[in-house]
């Protein structure tokens, strides 16, 4: 027992021999502040990290936004013809697919008893105009008196309304185009029996041809009477025309408003019915073409680029797209005085600084 107690301590003489001579009592306590509590040890900042972007600097253009709609050729008049009398078709003057002239005599209707009751009006006038003629003279020479000169106006004045009266009546046997134009459809024959009302021809007029289009609202305000309008029919015909109407009242169904674009057709080859691609030149606007690839979303969902001023600061500026291109989309609202990046706009945030080269083929 003695023994193992003897070597024991050896055991513990040559341990605490080996601690003192590393020398790590010295250090007990030393990382102890006052009041027991370890004292920091200092570490250095680390350096703020600066992102490498490229940019480039804005191209700003006059940018005339093309409106593009579908639309209809429309003639640009149109007339139904009816009968104004009943009657037989004495004369017709019109053949399906022809043309007739404003103001033409077209069709006349048998009515013996009104072309006789006129040429008696005309006579009964002439006969009381003669008879006025006398009684004015009469009564300047003082051979007949006031009242037989009043009394002589009268049936004089009452012959031309009976004269109106039956050259209305045989007027209405008469028919006329209000305009000319083309005859697009014809419902009646020669010795034909109509009645008052019954459709007789169809009548258009396609000079100018009118094509029919609507418009948004928002593009409302960029359309307006007198401005040019390209065209592309779908035979392939091409050709700039004028706006010649802006509806002020929209579609209760669609709320478009309708548009009339004119154009000219002086060989009236070009029909009514016929599909049209509108291309109408909103005004100008100052803005800046960019790729796609480079339009991002800031937090609260507002479309935007990322730019950079002088200061080397990332900023989000809000842009309305309001062309899209084969060159790009056409933004409008970029400050001046920025760069635009267009490589590492999605890893900056505002106010963050930027290292900033300049674009590949810039």
């Amino acid at each position: 027992m003695p023994k193992f107690h003897r070597i024991a301590a050896f055991c513990v003489m040559v341990a605490a021999g080996a601690w003192i001579a590393t020398g790590e009592f010295s250090s007990v306590g030393s990382a102890q502040e006052a009041g027991g509590q370890e004292s920091p040890t200092p570490k250095a900042a680390p350096a703020p990290l600066i992102r490498t972007v490229s940019a480039v600097t804005p191209v700003f253009v006059n940018h005339a936004r093309a409106i593009r709609l579908s639309g209809i050729t429309a003639a640009d008049k149109r007339v139904d013809l009816a009968a104004r009398a009943d009657g037989v078709i004495a004369t017709l003057a019109l053949e399906k697919g022809g043309t007739v002239a404003a103001d033409a005599l077209v069709m006349t209707l048998e009515g013996p008893e009104a072309v006789a009751q006129e040429k008696i009006a005309e006579i009964a006038l002439a006969q009381k105009e003669r008879d006025l003629d006398v009684a004015e003279k009469l009564f300047q020479g003082g051979s007949t008196s006031e009242s037989n000169l009043t009394n002589a106006r009268s049936a004089r004045d009452a012959a031309a309304a009976e004269l109106a009266r039956a050259q209305a009546s045989a007027d209405r046997l008469r028919l006329k185009v209000p305009f000319g134009g083309i005859v697009d459809t014809l419902a009646v024959e020669l010795g034909e029996w109509v009645q008052t009302g019954a459709p007789v021809a169809t009548i258009l007029s396609l000079d100018p041809i009118l094509v029919k289009a609507e418009v948004s609202e928002v593009d409302l305000a960029s359309v307006s009477v007198g401005s040019t309008a390209k065209v592309r029919l779908v035979n392939g015909t091409q050709m700039d025309g004028t706006v010649r109407f802006v509806a002020r009242e929209a579609s209760a169904q669609t709320r478009t408003f309708p548009v009339e674009i004119a154009l000219p057709n002086p060989d009236l080859t070009l029909p009514s019915g016929m599909t049209a691609e509108v291309s109408l030149l909103a005004s100008p606007v100052r803005a800046v073409v960019v790729p796609r690839s480079i339009i991002t979303l800031a937090e609260d969902g507002q479309l935007g680029l990322r730019v950079v001023g002088d200061d080397n600061l990332a900023q989000f500026a809000v842009v309305r797209i309001i062309d899209d291109t084969p060159e790009g989309l056409v933004v409008t609202g970029l400050p001046e005085g920025v760069r635009i990046i267009t490589a590492g706009q999605d890893l900056v945030r505002n106010g963050e600084a930027v290292s900033v080269v300049a674009e590949v083929g810039q």
